[in-house]
């Protein structure tokens, strides 16, 4: 199995990258994982230039990483597109990491209200305007839509990371808790709500929340 510092987990920039990157310079670990929000005011690369050479950078976008097309623009356009790993499971080492980007807007789905709508192509039969490359206004691309979430569940991996938080959270959802049980993962590791917490989940699912501009190592332990 990788070292702890194999994979290194970082909450929400929000413009502050300070933390990514000494830890990176620091730990050296084998990748990092970067949970959204990352209020970028340059293209990722340039904000992550330093580490560009020690550390495989993945990540999952937050709700605000589609607050306007610049956002979206400097990270979903920039040379670190590839690794988005929203949707799909990556091999890191010897661990299998599945990503979970976005948050459940009710506009779509809430698991607690139901689903306004399953499919992308049906709400594109009602807009206008195309906004994004799947033609959806950014807005309606933040959300964690049923089809994706169906998808990713059919596969198994190790490790969920998520920018919704799951069950443990106050203001978090059973929905995440399913399906990291149907993927088999063991650990999960989200942000969106900017303050440090480990909880297990029934099952012995292990939860570490990332605080906003920090970072955390592969058993949860909080190192910046």
């Amino acid at each position: 199995m990788p070292t702890t510092s194999s994979i290194i987990y970082a909450g929400d920039p929000h413009g502050d990258f300070r933390a990514i990157i000494e830890s990176a310079l620091t730990l050296r670990p084998e990748a990092v994982i970067i949970l959204g929000d990352f209020g970028l005011s340059v293209p990722l690369q340039i904000e992550l230039e330093e580490i560009s050479r020690l550390s495989s950078v993945f990540w999952i976008p937050g709700n605000h990483d589609y607050d306007s097309p610049s956002l979206y623009s400097n990270l979903f356009e920039s040379d670190y597109a590839g690794n988005n790993i929203d949707g799909r499971v990556v091999d890191i080492g010897d661990l299998k990491v599945a990503g979970l980007g976005g948050i459940f807007r009710g506009k779509v789905w809430n698991p607690n209200e139901g689903i306004r709508w399953k499919k992308r192509e049906d709400l594109l039969r009602f807009l206008p305007n195309n906004v994004t490359n799947n033609g959806l206004p950014l807005r309606h691309e933040a959300a964690i839509w049923p089809e994706d979430y169906e998808r990713l569940s059919e596969l198994s991996a190790d490790i969920l990371v998520t920018h919704e938080a799951p069950s443990c959270h106050q203001h978090g959802f059973q929905a995440i808790d399913l399906m990291a049980e149907m993927m088999g993962v063991k650990q999960i590791f989200h942000g969106h709500h900017h303050h440090y917490y480990q909880a297990t989940l029934k099952g012995g699912i292990t939860v570490t929340g990332a605080p906003i501009a920090g970072v955390v190592d592969q058993k949860g332990k909080l190192i910046f």
